[in-house]
């Protein structure tokens, strides 16, 4: 284990390093935003539309199951190599995509993409709590927020223009100059402090890794696959169910026994990390809604383009990061529970607010309520962030915060297949007992349908947005749900005062 280090690196030469975080931040901010508005001219080229999903879930499955191992990997030898692997994998990535010659080729460069993504989503995160100090550290967190937002609103307009004026391959060209800069500023400024020399040579659990990455992949597939590219109950979800279940079985018994195990025990027996793992897993789960959810309701039942549609899902991004920078003045005052349960109790009435939209309403309604989720949200989730940073020391640090945002991602998976068959259900009951036959009952079929209003009846038309509205409402009522058990977990788990390790000065060794 590591010896004593100081908990907080010194002012000076932090601006070159918090200009490296944003832009790596921007890297993996920007990578889903921007691929999707260029999947049209992506598969005219390249073909591969049966399979082109996969050029989101498999990006998303190599960085939900290297988070862990990351983690673990930058609490043993540091976060800096960690941080530079991580750019180089994804540049590397990077420019294998803009070569690839089918979509067979560009999924699996694209999976080498989520393989650095994973290193730069958790090491960037805990480089910025070492970085400031208890009380400064929501000013980065707030400048990581930010990148966020603006690449969820520059994203798309920006992969739209290099896909209709340029070539879709510079949507990953583009990566290359920020990737560069990125790694001289890190390579060249990012000093991490002094540690003892550990009594042995570090061991790395690469058996517990490996386990690990088994268990997520075969899980993630399941829940991607799962009713879209088979039925959930058919031979394949129930292989993929059983397999990720026999190797969660035995990643529990590898790491009993490791050494330095990749995910060690102490993350779920710590009553404060347990507890912000599984609130995050809840905000996983519920993001699904907005993030999924939403676009299509807008262009299917509002009738807005794709652009506007975008607008009204974008408000959220502006208010969370305005949201996450006040909300130290609540937390210092209230304590990072208690600030966090204000802020999911808000997020729940604004979740239970949507199904009482009136239909088909008017596109400021759901604007609205994003606004407030945004506030809302970033409320709840900065100071548990900041929170449970702060209750480990730097050895920990990495290892507890690839946790917490492991077990978002997680959340994210399962809620995308859950509220999917909830969607899904709900329009095939409202379609079974339609007076003519319409679209096959699945949201997507549904929503392309009503991209084209001049081939169907008004009558057709108004019961297929009815329809969407419904399988939206019941969607964001499960999300209420999940934030409901996010609450809960906080109220009945997490203690009110988190136990924050003393602070030391800048320089200081604890």
């Amino acid at each position: 284990m590591p010896g004593a280090t100081p908990d907080a690196v010194p002012a000076r030469g932090r601006g070159p390093v918090v200009a490296a975080l944003m832009m790596g931040m921007a890297l993996v901010a920007l990578d889903g935003t921007i691929v999707s508005t260029a999947v049209p001219q992506i598969v005219g080229d390249l073909g591969g539309f049966a399979v082109f999903s996969w050029l989101f879930s498999g990006y998303l499955l190599a960085v939900t199951v290297t988070l862990p191992v990351y983690g673990k990997l930058s609490d043993t030898f540091g976060r800096k190599p960690v941080l530079i692997a991580g750019v180089i994998l994804f540049l590397t990535g990077s420019v294998l995509c803009a070569f690839a010659w089918n979509m067979a080729a560009l999924i699996a460069f694209r999976i080498v993409q989520g393989l650095g993504g994973g290193a730069l989503q958790g090491t960037i995160q805990t480089i910025a709590a070492d970085l400031y100090p208890l009380k400064e550290r929501p000013r980065i967190q707030a400048r990581l927020s930010t990148v966020w937002a603006v690449s969820a609103v520059a994203g798309p307009a920006l992969g739209g223009l290099l896909a209709g004026y340029a070539d879709w391959r510079w949507i990953f060209l583009i990566n290359v100059p920020v990737g560069i800069i990125t790694l001289y500023l890190v390579a060249r400024h990012l000093t991490e402090p002094a540690r003892t020399a550990p009594a042995a040579r570090p061991r790395v659990d690469w058996a517990g890794a490996l386990c690990v990455f088994a268990t997520g992949a075969l899980l993630l597939t399941a829940l991607v696959q799962g009713g879209v590219a088979w039925p959930w109950l058919s031979p394949p979800s129930l292989a993929l169910f059983a397999g990720s279940a026999g190797c969660a079985a035995l990643t529990a018994y590898v790491e009993r026994r490791a050494a330095e195990p990749v995910i060690p025990g102490w993350v779920w027996r710590r009553r404060t990390i347990a507890a912000v793992n599984l609130a995050f897993g809840g905000l996983g789960l519920l993001m699904v809604a907005p993030t999924v959810f939403l676009p299509t309701y807008a262009q299917s039942v509002l009738g807005l383009n794709p652009t506007a549609a975008g607008f009204v899902l974008s408000v959220m991004t502006l208010s969370w990061p305005l949201s996450a920078a006040l909300s130290s003045r609540v937390y210092t005052r209230l304590g990072f529970r208690d600030t966090a349960v204000i802020g999911i109790t808000l997020a729940l009435l604004i979740l239970l607010a949507f199904p009482l939209l009136p239909f088909p309403g008017r596109a400021w309604q759901p604007a609205l309520l994003m606004l407030l989720l945004g506030g809302a949200l970033g409320l709840f989730q900065l100071p548990l962030i900041v929170g449970v940073q702060s209750t480990v020391g730097w050895a920990e640090r990495g290892t507890t915060t690839a946790s917490v945002l492991f077990c978002r991602q997680i959340g994210q998976s399962v809620g995308a297949a859950l509220f999917g068959a909830v969607a899904n259900a709900t329009l095939a009951s409202r379609l079974a007992h339609a007076p003519a036959p319409g679209p096959a009952g699945d949201l997507d079929s549904v929503a392309r349908a009503l991209r084209h209003p001049a081939d169907l009846s008004a009558e057709a038309a108004d019961l297929l947005r009815r329809a969407v509205a419904s399988a939206v409402g019941h969607v964001y009522l499960g999300a209420a749900i999940a934030a409901a058990l996010s609450l809960l977990v906080l109220l009945l788990l997490a203690p009110r005062h988190f136990p924050v390790l003393p602070q030391p000065t800048p320089g200081e060794d604890v």
